[in-house]
């Protein structure tokens, strides 16, 4: 069973590393090719608003309580030129993998055409993008906005800093793999995996190291901080829980496979879903196994809590509430689409983005109803 998953997710992986190959060779002339990047945003919720970007590289802001659009969509390109074979340009969406951020009046998007962009919140109105004459290499994970600036990983390997109003420069951070991490940050201390096996803590200030942990496999999964600790799965089956202020190891848990969603926390346990099909219940403080509870398949997409359940969704598209005050697990949809995008979470509503028949749902984690659905895909 290890080795089925690990192919799926290998194929992931593949899939997205092909892209950037493609993506080098499509500019040598007007040929297309089929490897186009579809991304699975994650959404970000303020003032009654989640903001998310679709497969079709739209972005949408959505009225929580109903599901209709505020404004747009709006969406992102990218103009091809000519090349040297007399090719017209052409424009193409720009695919989101990673999480929006949203901070004060804007919101913040990383494009997979290796940019950052923020948009007016009220309006949609496109503010800035970084950098403005260049590209960066394709953004996989999402921005994190803290301090009055920008964080973003970059598949170039780095760590970029820019001011949230303006978009201007203000420090980088180089590790040696690709980064599709998304950034945590605890007080003035940023954290940030790495395809070179490494955990970074980093000064959120000037970007300077302050640590690094090193593991058997790549980090892609966004890090949980809590109580001095900073919690991570890596691509070497291994669950770690670090000590914050020095990098120190506090314990490791072996699991059955790779490591990619978020892991979520309640009242001293922490929930870590796997590629292997399962949530881990493990004690925060000594990292013991308080219980193992079956999906029956890879779960990618990033699980939330909201209130006493931890709310999580497979790939298969089985949406599952788990009681953490015994720890087991009720059907609340089974969606029959996949899901990989990130859940988001407001008071006892869980909003899911499908990659199959594309769409927003929003559930009552309670009751298991369907509030509404807003289409997302153009076809």
């Amino acid at each position: 069973m290890w080795i089925k998953y690990n192919r799926i997710l290998l194929s992931k992986v593949l899939l997205l590393l092909v892209i950037l190959l493609v993506g080098g060779a499509a500019a040598l002339g007007c040929a297309r090719t089929g490897a186009v990047p579809r991304g699975w945003s994650g959404g970000a919720i303020a003032d009654g608003t989640l903001f998310l970007g679709s497969m079709d590289g739209k972005l949408v802001a959505v009225d929580i309580s109903d599901g209709s659009q505020r404004w747009g969509p709006v969406t992102l390109e990218t103009s091809a030129s000519a090349g040297g074979f007399g090719c017209a340009p052409t424009s193409t969406a720009i695919a989101i993998y990673g999480n929006l951020a949203v901070g004060e009046g804007l919101f913040y998007v990383g494009g997979y055409d290796g940019k950052i962009y923020a948009f007016n919140s009220s309006s949609g109105a496109l503010r800035w993008i970084y950098p403005r004459q260049d590209v960066l290499q394709p953004i996989v994970g999402g921005p994190l906005v803290a301090l009055g600036k920008v964080y973003v990983g970059c598949s170039d390997g780095k760590l970029y800093a820019l001011d949230a109003a303006t978009g201007d420069y203000q420090w980088k951070f180089q590790t040696g793999g690709k980064i599709w991490s998304t950034p945590a940050i605890d007080g003035d201390t940023l954290f940030i995996g790495s395809f070179d096996k490494k955990l970074y803590a980093l000064d959120a200030a000037d970007g300077s190291k302050r640590w690094e942990f090193e593991t058997e496999g790549a980090i892609v999964s966004t890090p949980l901080i809590y109580n001095n600790t900073v919690y991570i799965g890596s691509f070497d089956r291994y669950f770690y829980a670090i000590d914050t202020a020095d990098g120190s190891l506090n314990w490791k848990f072996m699991a059955e496979n790779w490591f990619w969603a978020k892991p979520v926390i309640y009242d001293d346990t922490v929930y870590a879903a796997c590629l292997d099909g399962k949530v881990y219940a493990l004690d925060a403080e000594s990292g013991d196994k308080l219980a193992e509870i079956d999906l029956e398949s890879p779960i990618s997409s990033s699980p939330v809590a909201v209130d006493d359940l931890i709310i999580v969704a497979s790939e298969e598209g089985e949406v599952y509430s788990i009681y953490t005050g015994d720890n087991h697990k009720r059907e609340l949809m089974n969606l029959e689409v996949r899901v990989n995008a990130p859940l988001s979470a407001s008071q006892e509503v869980v909003y899911i983005h499908t990659q199959e028949y594309e769409a927003l749902y929003a559930l009552n984690v309670q009751t298991g109803v369907v509030l509404w659905t807003l289409p997302l895909t153009s076809k």
